[in-house]
């Protein structure tokens, strides 16, 4: 904000330049390393004189840089010390590069890889982050009749590595199943390598028709995977049918599935 006359001095401690010489007045000029100091107000100045603190506004009072006693200094007299405290009720901003990690008391390698924390620790950034991802997709029709669960397609399927086991593996498919036959019901479901992240019925399971009428169904399935692993992994959909036939990307359309790595 803007002041009018002097702005206060915040959170500014200095101790003037001694006054070694009296010479019969009361005012004198105070001074940091040869440079004029002012205070914010008496009030916020710790003035020795002769052994004995001064009470400000009445043995002493200010005037931009200068101090006046309420009498008339004598040779002997001596200003012992001269204390500008600046506005000790607020710190205010300190100067740039006056704080140092000492002064934090923080611990750690600060760089531009790393933030501060909370907990006053240098970190880099972590937990939830995107490390890698890795897609397939397929639009080759493809049919089975199988009551157990067979692979898709090798076509739609993705390898992928993972950089640290605590990371977790977010895996979305996309698919369009399609028969002709009645009664038919798709089971469709995803594999980690030779494991099957969903049930014995799969991640979905839809009946596609009753009339053996010809239709299809999208379907989408996603997984959260924790494969505690820094190998190669492949993931894959399987399907099988309860009855008739079944087919993948029926009548022209295309399936996808992306793996996501995400950081612990």
């Amino acid at each position: 904000m803007s002041y009018i006359g002097t702005a206060p001095t915040i959170g500014n401690f200095q101790v003037c330049d001694a006054i070694s010489v009296v010479n019969g007045q009361a005012s004198y000029t105070m001074q940091v390393s040869g440079v004029n100091a002012t205070p914010q107000s008496a009030n916020h100045m710790l003035v020795s004189l002769n052994g004995i603190l001064q009470a400000p506004n009445s043995s002493f009072t200010v005037s931009g840089s200068t101090i006046t006693f309420a009498s008339n200094l004598v040779t002997g007299d001596v200003i012992d010390f001269i204390q500008i405290l600046g506005d000790v009720l607020d710190l205010g901003v300190p100067s740039d590069n006056t704080v140092s990690l000492a002064k934090l008391t923080a611990t750690g390698t600060k760089d531009a890889t790393t933030f501060l924390r909370g907990d006053n620790t240098f970190a880099e950034a972590g937990g939830g982050k995107i490390l890698q991802v890795v897609n397939a997709t397929d639009s080759t029709q493809r049919t089975t009749t199988s009551t157990s669960f067979v692979t898709a397609s090798n076509t739609l399927s993705v390898n992928i590595t993972p950089s640290s086991t605590s990371s977790k593996i977010f895996i979305i498919c996309n698919t369009t199943f399609g028969t002709d036959t009645a009664n038919a019901q798709a089971e469709v479901t995803l594999y980690r390598d030779s494991t099957n992240l969903g049930t014995a019925q799969g991640l979905m399971n839809n009946i596609l028709t009753t009339s053996g009428t010809s239709i299809r169904t999208p379907g989408t399935m996603t997984v959260l995977d924790s494969p505690n692993s820094t190998s190669q992994i492949t993931y894959q959909p399987y399907f099988k049918t309860a009855g008739g036939n079944l087919q993948l990307n029926w009548n022209n359309t295309k399936s996808s599935i992306t793996a996501f790595e995400v950081g612990a």
